[in-house]
């Protein structure tokens, strides 16, 4: 099958789980021998003809930090066989609010050019007058193995979406419909909002079947709060389409409840994770008397921080030997750190600031306990990124990972106490923690991008054949 598919987020510029869920979605696509062409509202050249491309975060395989790959137009790269790219200029920085992704860790960790005018996808560099980063060590073992982080410069305390996100959609539709519309595909696969009016206008022109892919909702990112310009696009994307794959059943209640889908519309293909080439080897973990607990992801209302950095404060009443680190950024950076500093455990939480690529394994690989305490997660694919590297993870009820788990620790987001108090069992009673190790990487390993991408393969025959029968005229 030939599969046309628009995204505004890939390897080696990732701000959320979305890129990672394309980059595994692409992949396993390949694998199964469907031709994918793959547009990007960034253009990947550094030059005229070629980037080099540093690995993502959260341990994505197959992008080695010193590999330059050669972009001409349209040609396979990133060593898959049958997919294509093509950059589709924008100049939009990042869809999520209040996102704004530090420079790269280190030369050896990116190569990418960071200048204003070649600013990543999916995040920007730091603005000018932010503070300089502070680096950080975090010392593990008697071995003296450690590792340096840049704490995040503090970023502005708002939530608004940054930019002219509107006019970079519609000139995005316009671009891909003028580059796309000559091209041989049987079905175009949109994934999230700002993608949606391109496909739908794409759709339109060519007669193709449209799958609009929703990873995450307005209501995820905003609660009730939502941006209206943004809903519409939204809905107007999830009605346009032929079918609609939500990432949980979760996220496919807020489809048809708040967005009025129909549920027979909706399909459910839960997201994967690579197995094998990322698994940490036996013994990696780094010996400390100090216990790390970790939350890793986007500081956001979504994601719940103020909820870890409460369980942080009960957790310490009864633990003393306990770091809690804080790896990511977001609009609610600065208010995290004065949560601790008011609480009198500043010098207990660790904020790393944005981390990427090795950075993210080390990480994982110090931690004792992963906790995801988000407010509302479409899906989650970090739990199963620290299941993968041999993690006990605690995660919220409000989250589509949470359907899908079994061996993990399940909390309200909300109920600190119960937080703190699954935190400390993980901490001090080993069994459970094995338990949770050994029965959650075998768990893990049925959940592959494989098999995600076999049921949108599914999808796409399904939206194919439906698109193809003659539609009953709108009654008035």
């Amino acid at each position: 099958m030939r599969i046309l598919m628009l995204g505004w987020e890939f390897p080696p510029y990732i701000a959320g789980g979305l890129g990672v869920a394309c980059y595994g979605l692409t992949r396993s696509l390949d694998r199964l021998g469907h031709s994918v062409l793959f547009m990007l509202p960034r253009p990947f050249e550094r030059g005229p003809a070629s980037q080099a491309l540093s690995p993502a975060p959260g341990g994505v395989p197959g992008l080695a930090a010193t590999e330059t790959v050669e972009f001409p137009a349209g040609s396979p790269a990133l060593g898959f066989q049958h997919v294509s790219f093509r950059a589709v200029p924008s100049t939009f920085s990042s869809p999520y609010p209040g996102f704004n992704e530090p420079p790269p860790l280190g030369t050896d960790e990116a190569t990418a050019d960071l200048s204003p005018e070649n600013a990543p996808l999916g995040g920007s560099p730091a603005q000018p007058g932010a503070p300089a980063s502070t680096l950080i060590r975090v010392e593990r073992g008697g071995a003296g193995r450690a590792a340096a982080v840049a704490m995040v410069p503090v970023q502005r305390d708002s939530a608004a979406y940054s930019g002219d996100l509107l006019g970079d959609a519609d000139r995005y539709a316009r671009l891909v419909v003028s580059l796309a519309r000559t091209e041989p595909f049987e079905v175009i696969h949109a994934h999230d909002w700002l993608t949606y009016p391109a496909g739908i206008a794409l759709s339109r022109v060519t007669g193709r079947p449209l799958i609009v892919h929703v990873h995450s909702t307005e209501f995820d990112r905003s609660g009730d709060n939502v941006n209206q310009a943004l809903y519409s696009i939204e809905r107007r994307g999830m009605h346009a389409a032929d079918r609609v794959i939500a990432v949980s059943e979760y996220t496919k209640g807020i489809c048809v409840s708040r967005y009025g889908v129909p549920p027979s519309k909706v399909d459910v293909v839960y997201n994967g994770v690579e197995n094998g080439d990322a698994q940490p080897p036996p013994g990696a973990a780094i010996e400390s008397r100090d216990k790390i607990v970790l939350f890793l992801g986007r500081i956001t209302m979504q994601k719940g921080p103020e909820y870890f950095i409460a369980a942080a404060k009960r957790v310490l009443e009864k633990v003393e030997n306990v770091k809690f680190v804080v790896a990511g950024s977001g609009d609610m950076a600065r208010g995290m750190i004065e949560q601790a500093a008011r609480m009198g455990i500043g010098q207990k939480v660790l904020f790393t600031g944005f981390l990427r690529g090795r950075d993210v394994q080390r990480i994982f690989q110090m931690a004792d306990c992963y906790v995801m305490p988000s407010v509302s997660e479409p899906f989650g694919i970090a739990a199963l990124e620290a299941i993968q590297h041999d993690v006990p993870v605690i995660i919220s009820k409000q989250s589509g990972v949470s359907e899908v788990l079994t061996h993990v620790l399940k909390v309200d987001f909300w109920d600190v106490d119960e937080m703190a108090n699954k935190i400390i069992a993980v901490l001090r009673h080993p069994p459970l923690s094995q338990t949770l190790r050994t029965h959650g990487t075998f768990e893990v390993r049925r959940l592959t991008w494989d098999g995600a991408g076999e049921k949108c393969v599914r999808v796409y025959s399904r939206a194919i054949e439906e698109h193809a029968r003659p539609r009953r005229p709108a009654h008035a």
